[in-house]
């Protein structure tokens, strides 16, 4: 007993404290570099001769996707999670936002093409548009859009006073500019008219694409939209998990899928489809872009121009592939008392993942990525693993004795990282404020030498006010800032920059002849500037951690004007509301103080109002938040285990206060999900309530509703010892199930037959050309004489895709498809249709998915060398060569993400060390194998893959012929005649 308690303690111990990546695709990326290579991509050539009058391309000739695809590898499945590409589309950060939904929809066509054309998956396309969430998540989603809806008050009236403020001054603007609203992206939340939009823009899309390009002749296209129940990249898991349970699936299967949100790499792990790669835009390309030429002293960085749209982001692949191999020696232990099994040594690796952050818990108070919370929880793994007899999961399933010992290890640990934490904190804090006070500084001498020395006279302009004295200019005089002291300068430095600001607008507008002359495309920049909120900023930056519809999503906070606010009484142990800072952050003490003695006593009384002696309302949070582990890992691993389940806390207890584990019961109740409409009234804020049928929308409002309660105008958030506005916890009331489908159930005949379609649940469409070898049997489900309702797909015909057809009764086949963007002269009919629709429906899942590799899977080359996995083993990439849009500050050299060619070295340029030729299995270090040679075992590696092999010296591989045809407008603009008001099949 004492051997097993000593050896226990080791077990608790951490590795170093060091500073790490804020996220977890962060994190991958900095730590296995090699995971990330750059996509090669073809863009549609422009035709010279269809310039107009002002020298714009009208037409140009699209990717042709029959040739090989320019990764040199070909891709059989292409799934695309689409609130990762609405979100983009309707509120863009690099261009104006489009002026109505259907020209969002044309943005979305734009968007998804481009991303067929650079995967070109040669067997299936599926897209997943978030359907009505689990309850967990909806909890996530209701701080999510109310925090949006507040963000969006406050941006307004910042925008209004801008407005004010700029009168003032003498500049004019028309009541069209002043009153307009921005798009609520609220808006793109199930049940809503505009998620509707979007069902039916894809179909007839995908229709029109079936009937113009010969690359879509032969892909079958699955569509599931918000009418289906479940998170986007969790009903595309769920179809994955179903067609790897049939006996004709193929394990050789090439995934690809696109997203934003964080957890896709988890998600594809879960699968063990070890041919899996994450698509995502390299969102740091332009930032790095523009740094480069701030370095390289070509003058100052330019301006942006509303009317030449920034260059669009490269894409990478995130590939699972290579993570696989990393993992394989990462997690494999020398000695062990049982056999080494990567399957499952992955999963106990993605659950210690979702310790540190996921969408539907809050993590722990002692868990923080960017301390080094992942290797902290593996480090103790590591050495628990050989006590704990086995495994800590399996196939979805926590091992609650051995997870006892994880949290064992990591409460030894927390006093000592929060006086860590605290530490690092103070330390940045300090080095912050030099830092700022001596930029300060020298913005100030700069200001001091330009106001003394004598400057060239401004040219000449007939709008320019000859009061305007450059010395003056904002209203300021720079002699008037006198700077003498550290206090002088605290005291004078709003003025400065407001001064410094309003010279430079000013002379801006001067010279180029006032306000007035402002461009629409300046004028939308700046509104969609001030009409920025909290959720645009995630959804921009989907690296950081945080969850996202979206995601979404490095951290740029919008700045957000201060407002003097009142505010009325507070309970005492609920935090006042903070002012935010113009830099986003926010100054709230911390009065739970983790560093200090005596915090857990005051955790529980100011976070959940009880005092640390109530040991029965102590263990009901730690059983809640049990569940809530095991909740998550059973819906990566095999579906939604409940879909009322939820954690009815904002926040998480310690790990300390996870004793005895074993002995609490972890039970779910599957339940259904709740309706279109329901959620709606869950998730959303009053302010969102154009978006929800009438009869319900006065329940938000009217104070005779039952559930008033649920809809505050205004909440308070706690920073929770955070510094970003963004991190701060919403303090929303939860939603009374129960409460809310009562109040709704009275008002459901008052709904119009359109929204009682609305909020129906649908189901998949699967969608095929005429050409395609399934078409024929697709058809009898339309034929006058009708057989069986719902077929079973021919598998030889259908790529071996599993599944059920029926009937729509919306499709004609071989008549028109009308376009539902009926405002839009670019997206016309489809005049005799040579596609066809049919419902599809998931096969069986015909047994619980199994953390395995398949039988007759193919082992691929090894892809890493030695100094690839020891460089892991160390600490990750710390030079960040294949940095692939990490994070700036844990980054010394911020080189492009490499493609799938390696770059050829620059002279002088910064490279990693590399130790001395050595010959390993009979190979140089570092050295690729000749073909044949050096094959991973499928018991080893599982599913490693090589990087494409490089081109040949001078231009490489030719570019293939063009297709014939004439393309207007960007990728999806095809020109067309007008189309009646209405989309979809009508004859």
């Amino acid at each position: 007993m004492v051997i097993w308690l000593f050896l226990l303690e080791i077990c608790f111990l951490t590795p170093v404290y060091r500073v790490f990546p804020h996220s977890s695709v962060g994190y991958l990326k900095w730590k296995y570099p090699r995971i990330v290579y750059k996509v090669e991509e073809q863009h549609p050539k422009p035709i010279e001769s269809s310039r107009d009058e002002n020298g714009n391309v009208t037409e140009y000739t699209p990717v042709d996707i029959t040739q090989p695809n320019p990764n040199n590898q070909e891709f059989d499945c292409l799934y695309l999670d689409m609130n990762g590409i609405v979100h983009p589309c309707s509120h863009p950060e690099n261009k104006p936002a489009p002026e109505t939904e259907e020209e969002m929809m044309r943005e979305v066509f734009i968007y998804t093409e481009r991303v067929v054309n650079m995967i070109r998956p040669r067997k299936l396309l599926m897209m997943a548009i978030d359907g009505v969430a689990p309850r967990a998540k909806m909890n996530q989603q209701r701080g999510r859009r109310f925090r949006s809806a507040q963000e969006a008050k406050e941006k307004e009236d910042s925008r209004q006073q801008h407005y004010r403020e700029m009168e003032a001054q003498g500049h004019t603007y028309t009541d069209e500019q002043k009153d307009k609203r921005a798009w609520d992206s609220n808006a793109i939340t199930p049940g809503t008219p505009f998620m509707d939009l979007l069902a039916q823009a894809l179909r007839y899309w995908v229709a029109r694409k079936m009937n113009q390009d010969d690359g879509w002749k032969n892909l079958q296209v699955i569509i599931s939209d918000a009418s289906v129940p479940g998170e986007g990249e969790h009903k595309i898991m769920d179809f994955i998990r179903r067609q790897r349970s049939q006996p004709s699936h193929n394990p050789n299967t090439e995934h690809v899928i696109y997203g934003l949100d964080a957890d896709l790499i988890m998600l594809a792990l879960a699968t063990h489809e070890p041919n899996f790669r994450v698509l995502r835009e390299d969102v740091f390309a332009q930032s790095d872009k523009q740094r480069k030429q701030n370095k390289g002293g070509r003058g100052p960085p330019q301006q942006p121009n509303s009317d030449q749209p920034a260059e669009p982001n490269p894409f990478i692949f995130l590939d699972v592939t290579t993570l696989r191999e990393y993992l394989y020696f990462e997690l494999k232990l020398p000695n062990m008392p049982f056999g080494y099994d990567l399957e499952r040594a992955i999963d106990d690796w993605v659950f210690m993942i979702f310790f540190v952050g996921n969408d539907f818990l809050p993590h722990l108070p002692s868990l923080e990525i960017r301390e080094g919370a992942i290797d902290t929880l593996l480090a103790i793994w590591k050495r628990c693993l050989p006590l704990m007899g086995g495994y800590l999961t399996k196939h979805g399933d926590v091992n609650l004795k051995r997870a006892q010992m994880i949290m064992d290890g990591l409460s030894s640990s927390e006093d000592e990282i929060f006086r860590r934490r605290k530490e690092t904190e103070d330390r940045q804090d300090r080095n912050a404020k030099r830092r700022k006070m001596e930029q300060q500084k020298r913005d100030v001498e700069l200001s001091n030498r330009g106001s003394q020395s004598t400057r060239a006279p401004l040219p000449s302009d007939r709008n320019m006010d000859a009061s305007t004295d450059s010395s003056s200019i904002g209203g300021v005089e720079y002699k008037s800032v006198d700077i003498k002291s550290n206090n002088d300068l605290i005291a004078n430095r709003h003025k400065m920059r407001m001064a410094n600001m309003n010279a430079a607008d000013m002379l801006k507008a001067q010279m180029s002849g006032g306000f007035e002359m402002k461009s629409d495309g300046q004028v939308k920049q700046e509104n969609q500037r001030l009409n920025e909120t909290e959720e645009d900023n995630k959804r921009k930056h989907p690296e950081e951690d945080v969850p996202e519809d979206e995601q979404i999503p490095g951290v740029k906070v919008t700045k957000a004007e201060p407002e003097d606010e009142e505010q009325g009484e507070e309970s005492s142990t609920q935090p006042s509301k903070p002012k935010v800072n113009p830099d986003g952050t926010v100054d709230q003490e911390d009065t739970v103080k983790l560093w200090e003695p005596g915090y857990r006593e005051r955790y529980y009384r100011q976070k959940f109002n009880i005092d640390l002696s109530d040991v029965e309302q102590r263990r009901t949070i730690v059983h809640k938040y049990l569940e809530g582990l095991c909740w998550v890992l059973k819906y990566y691993y095999q579906g939604c285990p409940s879909w009322k389940w939820y954690y009815p806390y904002h926040y998480a207890p310690f790990a300390a206060d996870f004793e005895n584990i074993e002995s609490l019961p972890i039970k779910f109740e599957l339940g259904k999900p709740f309706r279109p409409f329901e959620q709606l009234m869950g998730v959303f804020p009053a302010a969102s309530g154009v978006h929800i049928p009438r009869p319900f929308r006065e329940y938000m409002t009217s104070h005779d509703s039952p559930i008033l309660d649920f809809y505050p105008e205004d909440f308070n958030i706690d920073m929770n010892g955070k510094k970003m506005v963004w991190q701060a916890v919403p303090l929303l009331p939860f939603i009374d199930e129960e409460r809310l489908t009562s109040a709704l159930k009275t008002r459901y005949d008052d709904l119009s037959d359109d929204e009682k379609r609305r909020n129906e649940r649908g189901c998949e469409t699967l969608m095929i050309s005429e050409e395609h070898p399934l078409y024929d049997q697709i058809c009898k489900l339309y034929t006058k004489r009708k057989g069986n309702s719902r077929i079973e797909l021919d598998l030889a015909k259908a790529d071996s895709l599993a599944g059920y057809a029926e009937a729509d009764a919306d499709v004609i086949p071989g008549s028109t498809f009308y376009s539902p963007l009926s405002t839009l002269e670019d997206q016309p009919d489809v005049v005799d249709d040579r596609s066809i629709a049919v419902r599809y429906g998931f096969p069986e899942q015909t047994h619980p998915h199994k953390s395995t590799i398949l039988k007759s899977f193919k082992g691929k080359p090894k892809q890493l060398s030695s100094y690839d996995i020891e460089k892991a083993k160390n600490g990750g990439d710390n030079n960040n060569n294949y940095r692939g849009g990490g994070h700036n500050q844990f980054r010394g050299n911020n080189s492009a993400v490499p493609s799938s060619r390696p770059p050829r070295p620059q002279f002088g340029s910064a490279r990693p060390h590399r130790p001395p030729p050595s010959y390993i299995q009979g190979r140089p270090m570092g050295a690729r194998p000749p073909p044949g040679q050096g094959v991973f075992s499928p018991s080893l590696a599982n599913g490693a893959r090589p990087r494409p092999p490089p081109p040949t010296m001078g231009m490489g591989r030719p570019r293939p012929p063009p297709p014939t045809g004439g393309y207007r407008g960007s990728y999806g603009g095809y020109a067309g005649a007008q189309r009646p008001p209405h989309g979809g099949y009508r004859g």
